[in-house]
This record gives C-alpha cells, sequence and structure tokens, in this order.
C-alpha cells in the first residue's frame, strides 16, 4: 500500500493556503495503516497541528445520535414506529408547508412523525440556512437554525413552523435528529451529553468526544476568513456548556475518537449487536432515492448514495469516487469527512476546520467551489487509490 499521493495531496492544501492543518486516519482490518497529521492546530498562532487535536464534527454528531437512538430500540424502551408526539406533545398540532410558486399552503399530517422519519430524514423538517424555498425562508425567519437557543425555546419555535414535506415524503435534510436527540432527553430523563457518554463514549473509550473542548488549548482553528470568499469564519463555541445538547451539530472529537466509533460500526460491537449496526447502515430510502436525485444540489448524499439511519449508503455501481456497495459515509460542515467500507473492512477520516462558507450563502455555487468539489471526493479517490 503506497499513501504517498494521499500524503502530498494533504500538504500541498496546507502549502497552497487552503487547509490550515488536519489529521487523517486509514484503517483496514481494524489495523491502522495511515496515518497523516500536518499544518496548524491554530494557524493564527502558527501552533503546529497535533494527533490528538480537538474538533467540531457538525453534522458528523448525528451518527452518534442515530445509534445512541438505536441502543433504545435495542433494549425495547424505544420504537422506530413511536410518534415523535408520545414524547414530544407539543408536535401533535404540526403542518405541512405545501410550496406554491413563493406562497406557502398548509396541510394536514397524513400520518404521524415517527422516530423513523426522524433517522431517515424523512420527517419534512429542513435547515433554513441551505438553498432557499419558502419554508426555508419561515426557518430563517424563526431562528430555529441558531445554536444558541435553550432546548424548550428551540422546540417550541420548531413545532410552530411547518414540515416542508409530509413524513414519509422525501429525504429532507434538516433538524431531524436534534429533534431526535431532545426526544431521547424526555424517554430518559437524561441529557444528551450524559446519553452518549454512558452508552456510546465510555463503552468505547472515547475519552475526548462530547460537547465540550475540555482541553481548549487542543482545540483545532479555521482560518480567520474563508480562503476563497474572505469572509469571516465563526464556528460554534465549545469552550463552554452549550445552551442546549444539539444532536445534529454540536460534537466535539479527536479523529482517533471518531476512528473508534467508525470501526464499532463496522463490526458490530462495543455498541450496538451487529444485527442493529446492519440495519443502521442499510438503505432506508428505496425508491425515494429517485425523487432525491430529482432535486439536484439538495439531494445531499449524492448520486449512487441512498441514506440509512444516520448515514449515506452506497446503493450500486456508479457515484463520482470509489467505492463498494453498502459502504457508507457522511460529514461535517466545518470540515470532517469519513468512509466505512465494510467489503473491503475500510475505515477512513479526515478531520479539519475549513469550512467551505459558500454552502451556506451561495449554495448554488457551492458544486463549482474549488475546496468544497475536491476535498472530500479526492480524499476518498486517493484512500481507494492506495490499497493494494
Amino acid at each position: 500500500m503506497d499513501f504517498s499521493r494521499l500524503d502530498e495531496f494533504l500538504k500541498r492544501q496546507v502549502a497552497e493556503g487552503l487547509l490550515p492543518g488536519y489529521v487523517a486516519l486509514v484503517a483496514r482490518g481494524g489495523e491502522v495503516i495511515y496515518q497523516g497529521v500536518g499544518g496548524y492546530l491554530n494557524p493564527e498562532r502558527a501552533l503546529p497541528m497535533r494527533e490528538d487535536a480537538l474538533f467540531r464534527i457538525y453534522s458528523m454528531t448525528k451518527p452518534w445520535v442515530s445509534a445512541l437512538a438505536l441502543t433504545f430500540v435495542e433494549e425495547g424502551s424505544l420504537s422506530l414506529l413511536d410518534p415523535v408526539e408520545k414524547y414530544l406533545p407539543g408536535f401533535a398540532g404540526v403542518k405541512v408547508g405545501r410550496e406554491v410558486g413563493e406562497e406557502v399552503a398548509l396541510e394536514a399530517l397524513r400520518r404521524p412523525l415517527t422516530v423513523y422519519d426522524l433517522l431517515r430524514h424523512t420527517a419534512g423538517f429542513t435547515y433554513g440556512v441551505f438553498f432557499r424555498s419558502p419554508v426555508k425562508r419561515l426557518y430563517l425567519e424563526a431562528g430555529v437554525d441558531r445554536f444558541d437557543l435553550p432546548r424548550e425555546e428551540f422546540l417550541t419555535r420548531l413545532a410552530s413552523l411547518p414540515l416542508r414535506f409530509q413524513p414519509g415524503e422525501a429525504f429532507e435534510y434538516g433538524l431531524s435528529t436534534d429533534v431526535l436527540g431532545h426526544l431521547l432527553e424526555v424517554l430518559s430523563g437524561r441529557s444528551l451529553a450524559e446519553l452518549l457518554e454512558e452508552r456510546v463514549f465510555a463503552p468505547l473509550g472515547m475519552r475526548n468526544s462530547g460537547f465540550l473542548a475540555r482541553d481548549p488549548t487542543r482545540l483545532a482553528r479555521p482560518f480567520p476568513q474563508d480562503p476563497e470568499t474572505g469572509r469571516s469564519i465563526r464556528l460554534i463555541p465549545v469552550e463552554a456548556e452549550p445552551p442546549r445538547y444539539a444532536g445534529g451539530l454540536g460534537g466535539v472529537s479527536t479523529a482517533w475518537d471518531y476512528l473508534r466509533f467508525l470501526e464499532a460500526l463496522r463490526m458490530g460491537r462495543g455498541v450496538l449487536h451487529p444485527s442493529l449496526c446492519r440495519l443502521m447502515t442499510q438503505d432506508h430510502l428505496g425508491p425515494l432515492y429517485e425523487a432525491g436525485l430529482r432535486r439536484g444540489l439538495e439531494y445531499t448524499p449524492g448520486p449512487g448514495y441512498g441514506f440509512g439511519l444516520g448515514v449515506a449508503v452506497r446503493l450500486g455501481p456508479g457515484g463520482l469516487a470509489p467505492g463498494s456497495p453498502g459502504d457508507f459515509y457522511w460529514w461535517g460542515f466545518a470540515g470532517t469527512y469519513f468512509l466505512v467500507d465494510p467489503a473491503l473492512e475500510l475505515s477512513a477520516l479526515l478531520f479539519t476546520q475549513a469550512p467551505n462558507l459558500l454552502s451556506v450563502l451561495e449554495p448554488e455555487r457551492a458544486l463549482h467551489s474549488r475546496l468544497g468539489q475536491r476535498l472530500g471526493l479526492a480524499f476518498r479517490t486517493l484512500v481507494y487509490g492506495a490499497l493494494s
């Protein structure tokens, strides 16, 4: 195996000023076969990157919470078919906002929202900050994408807004995992931070993961300004306890910790029974995949990928980069990415703090962004190219 091209690529991104710093890991058959550490932990102070650096992982918190929810399913205290309103009664009266031109016409739910909808992102919840639509505009105006809302205020605001689609009608990436995390808090009477520590982190020895950077001196920092747009970069604060535990974006971890989690999913041990790991990492969209592709850039799993319970799942041959049917992946807004290919006993991840603000501010241009277009695809391609 020869990882020289991957190594050269990552070092070049730093040299060209596109990445502040990075940690990359590749494991095969449970053994780490590549570790790359380069650039700066803090580019403003020229502190070198370290292998135990803490990274804000944004949406890569979602697989944690999805696996956590399945621990309750495995023990019989939660069902995938449970209605959300059973635990969060404020959502009993939620409506769907059918978009007609620039207007929003409200209609009643055809069936209740379920835990299953939250896990596979078919609940109809959206994000206001990504792309544009009349319903998304309402989310922006209500401020539900904000990180600084207390839990009850977040849930109250969100329950007053319409869903973008009927439950089960479409894959719509959004606030579903945040709702799921708060549902688990109500179900258990414990905070999401406590639940993840007890049921995921402690069993796997993930000592550096959670919602708080307990050692801020190890916290990886982004550039002050985006190298492509010149805009100021501001990431979520993680040096103090958050107003709420946001299951969709609030996590902090190290590359080594997250690799432990990926290997637990791949091997089916440590957190969930192998049958539950397979359930989580198989496609649950079915015919909704084709409908998602027709929506173009809004279909976040990408061509060739369906979606499981918290991760994108490769359906077969095709796609934009190498892989195997059944491989799964996801990423985080601030520049973190992982892939797992069970057929090759492969887990790989790249951690950096280089958010591409085009994806939020100008999403229609994001596909053409140099960094946004290249980084995840190039990493995956170079990992597969290095395998013998």
